[in-house]
């Protein structure tokens, strides 16, 4: 190729890509992706089950194949999985049949026991063909990952609320023990100044008692005088009957007795 022809195809290339980005409404990034953006969640538009990778190594019976994909949703497979594929640009209908063996970053291993479905015995099956697989159990998986996902997601953000009420109160340790040393000081003077109001108003109180006990004091005397004064006493025998009885336990006549003089005294 000389350098007119060179430039023709660059021209050509460069006409094409700018008529195909007026069609695409939507730009892809610069890494290159068939499918919109959906947050890593699947894509109910597209089939999992279908899609397509490389043979990149084999062994030497041709039953055992390494396959290379460029979408890494093989991470899914397990062994023992059934898949299914076609050889690329070839017109046979049918499917080979093969089965998970391992499973790594953007490469899976399978079993084949036969390729005559799908391709030519006549054929040399090349290192490099290209597979078009279609395995219905990916399409689970994809799926129950992708709702797993979801659930993961929620923890995460529930983590993330913790450790972020976390980091705040580590962050902002310093003002909020000065908040709460100065709310605890608040309380402590409200307390403080109830204590003296309520000590002030007991000596209050003391005073107003003391004033109420003597006046109550008093009161009671007046009372018991009072009281003593306006008794009535009763009669009684033992007490009232020398009203009634003159002799004393001295000889007392009704009449003047004779006079007795002593015998010295004549």
């Amino acid at each position: 190729m000389n350098f007119g022809h060179l430039c023709t195809l660059i021209f050509l290339l460069t006409t094409t890509s700018f008529v195909f980005g007026v069609v695409i409404s939507d730009p892809l990034p610069e890494s290159g992706v068939l499918s919109r953006d959906t947050n890593n969640q699947i894509d109910p538009l597209i089939d999992y089950e279908r899609f397509s990778g490389r043979v990149t190594d084999k062994d030497e019976s041709s039953r055992v194949f390494k396959i290379k994909v460029e979408n890494n949703n093989s991470k899914f497979f397990r062994a023992g999985d059934k898949v299914q594929f076609k050889v690329n640009q070839q017109d046979r209908k049918q499917y080979c049949t093969g089965f998970v063996r391992t499973v790594e970053d953007f490469y899976f291993s399978i079993y084949v026991e036969s390729l005559a479905p799908c391709f030519s015995s006549t054929e040399y099956f090349r290192r490099g063909t290209v597979l078009n697989f279609y395995a219905q159990v990916l399409g689970q998986r994809v799926m129950e990952a992708s709702h797993y996902r979801n659930q993961l997601i929620i923890r995460k953000e529930d983590f993330l609320s913790q450790l972020n009420s976390i980091n705040h109160f580590l962050w902002t340790y310093d003002q909020q023990k000065v908040k709460t040393a100065a709310d605890y000081d608040e309380e402590i003077n409200r307390l403080q100044r109830e204590k003296r109001k309520a000590l002030d108003d007991m000596i209050t109180l003391k005073q107003e008692k003391l004033i109420l006990q003597n006046e109550l004091m008093r009161k009671l005397t007046e009372l018991d005088e009072s009281l003593k004064f306006y008794r009535v006493e009763r009669q009684e025998l033992m007490s009232d009957r020398w009203n009634l009885d003159h002799d004393t336990g001295l000889p007392f006549g009704q009449r003047p007795q004779e006079e007795k003089w002593p015998d010295n005294a004549q």
